[in-house]
């Protein structure tokens, strides 16, 4: 079954696959630091109780066999080894069965932390992650010519991200239609970075433009990846250079370089390889988890269709086919919740996080795509206290008590008590804004803010 492979598309595939084993090294790097003091058994969400009312069904995983804090840390460990691992080219170096099994072994570690990851697993990117990294079992390794199936499966991946993000946008919030919420997404994003108060200050055409430019690459991009070549290598190159662009203007984890690294499978080199015969093992095995794939393909699709469409969802339990979207609206106003601690009552002092808006002085820093779920979750707290329901609490208690591995999640002079907790805890709610370039000159301050009320009532020892 020749007519199966693309040999052609050999250095899409190579630079696919050393991409996405970088994301994998990022993705469980982020467990591997921040898992104990989130989800450890005495975390902010302990696993162990997210495990008492879920089955293995429910939520596949291996800690529902055993958890310990050190059982966490070795799968996140191990994960980062083997990422690095075949980021450096260890997969190509084996047999085709046991490249295989390294990325499957990849997937399943990652999706038995992202089981029971609770609200700080609940973004897209890493539903999106799991679906890619499912599909890289069957990209076969050098060995192997490049399957047509699994890379047009891997496009059908990038078509769902990007038109998704693009339909969400045009059926949510009006201001998407009018070309205007860019006036206001860079300084409201969850994260800026260090380019963002300059984004925000583009003279309004030119946000206009972008929010057009948006609107045409990703609903127009993705049907020409589809497209003979090298109209499909141009289709991607758009795709790269518009992610690129929302790198430079903000911190998103690793959503826009997992995306590059989906557009960088069409990529083709116009001359093949010479590959010997693929395994008729192997192809059955291609052709029939994209058997599998078409099938679950059914709600995503049914979702893109609908006027009632889903961002970031998925439909099983696995992972395996998901639907995507970001950004349906665009807040016009930036709060913060802030937490303060004090030793007397009286004189307040405030926690500093590593990447959400603290001090008004501190510009932005670039983080992406490492993943600093907190100080995400922190974003969405000030959105809606709901988000914050079962973990704030906990979190002011764990200052409260000067818990070394909650401090750690902060940044390093973050805690403003070092050598003893403080006595009293509380967060209060403030509204932020990008100064203006008059205010910025005479200042220096990147931020303005005003205090909104209290958010969380005042916490003490006993």
């Amino acid at each position: 079954m020749r007519w199966l492979d693309a040999g052609g598309y050999w250095l899409g595939r190579l630079l696919f696959q050393r991409a996405l084993a970088g994301v994998y090294l990022v993705a469980f790097l982020a467990a591997a630091r921040q898992g104990r003091a989130l989800l450890g058994a005495h975390g902010l969400t302990p696993i162990p109780r997210f495990l008492s009312y879920r089955t293995f069904r429910e939520s596949p995983s291996l800690f529902h066999w055993r958890y310990s804090d050190r059982l966490f840390a070795a799968v996140a460990w191990t994960g980062c080894a083997l990422a690095a691992g075949v980021a450096g080219g260890a997969a190509d170096a084996v047999p085709l069965g046991a490249a295989m099994a390294m990325w499957a072994l990849l997937w399943a570690l990652y999706l038995s932390i992202v089981n029971v990851g609770q609200t700080w697993y609940s973004f897209g990117w890493e539903s999106l992650l799991l679906e890619t990294g499912a599909l890289a079992v069957f990209l076969g390794n050098d060995r192997v010519a490049p399957p047509i199936t699994t890379l047009l499966l891997v496009r059908w991946i990038l078509f769902r991200v990007e038109v998704g993000a693009g339909l969400i946008k045009l059926r949510g919030d009006r201001c998407w239609r009018e070309l205007t919420c860019l006036y206001y997404h860079h300084e409201t994003q969850p994260m800026p970075g260090p380019f963002s108060w300059w984004f925000h200050r583009l003279p309004r055409p030119l946000h206009r433009v972008e929010a057009g430019a948006n609107h045409v690459v990703q609903l127009g991009a993705p049907v020409a990846l589809f497209l003979p070549q090298p109209v499909a290598t141009v289709a991607a190159g758009l795709v790269v250079v518009t992610q690129l662009w929302l790198v430079l203007s903000g911190n998103f984890a690793w959503l826009n370089w997992l995306t590059i690294t989906l557009a960088l499978s069409a990529v083709s080199s116009g001359t093949g390889h010479a590959y010997p015969a693929t395994p008729l093992w192997f192809q059955v095995m291609v052709l029939a988890y994209g058997a599998l794939v078409l099938a679950l393909s059914y709600r995503p699709a049914r979702n893109l269709l609908s006027s009632r469409q889903m961002m970031n969802a998925s439909f099983d339990s696995l992972h395996l086919v998901n639907t995507y979207g970001a950004f349906g609206s665009v807040t016009r106003l930036r709060h913060e919740v802030e937490l303060e601690g004090s030793a007397d009552g009286h004189t307040w002092l405030t926690y500093g996080f590593r990447g959400k808006p603290g001090p008004v002085r501190r510009r932005p820093r670039q983080f992406a795509p490492y993943h600093l779920r907190l100080d995400w979750l922190m974003w969405f707290a000030a959105l809606n206290p709901g988000y914050a329901r079962g973990w704030l609490t906990p979190l002011l208690r764990k200052l409260l008590a000067g818990d070394p591995v909650t401090l750690r999640l902060l940044r390093r002079d973050g805690n403003p008590f070092p050598d003893a907790p403080p006595a009293f805890v509380r967060a209060n709610l403030y509204r932020y804004r990008f100064t203006t370039l008059a205010e910025r000159r005479s200042t220096g301050a990147w931020w303005h803010r005003e205090f909104v009320g209290t958010y969380h009532r005042t916490l003490s020892r006993p």
